[in-house]
């Protein structure tokens, strides 16, 4: 399980808003959220992305292992 969902609504965006930064569709971003396993590759995009927006948050953060900031 992950946390995609969790980190972006504490991002306060909407899913095409994550897609957009993370740069993949908004399809991908939804599938994620139901559980589809997000890549290796896609996690790092994500933690950059919320870092840039004032989330600091780790692979543990987006993989489920981690309390959320």
């Amino acid at each position: 399980m992950h946390n995609l969902k969790l980190i972006r609504v504490r991002l306060g965006i909407t899913q095409q808003a994550m897609a957009d930064g993370l740069g993949c569709t908004q399809a991908n971003v939804g599938h994620y959220e139901r559980g589809q396993t997000v890549p290796p590759d896609m996690a790092r995009r994500l933690i950059e992305f919320a870092e840039a927006h004032g989330l600091a948050i780790g692979f543990d953060h987006v993989y489920g292992s981690a309390p959320m900031p």
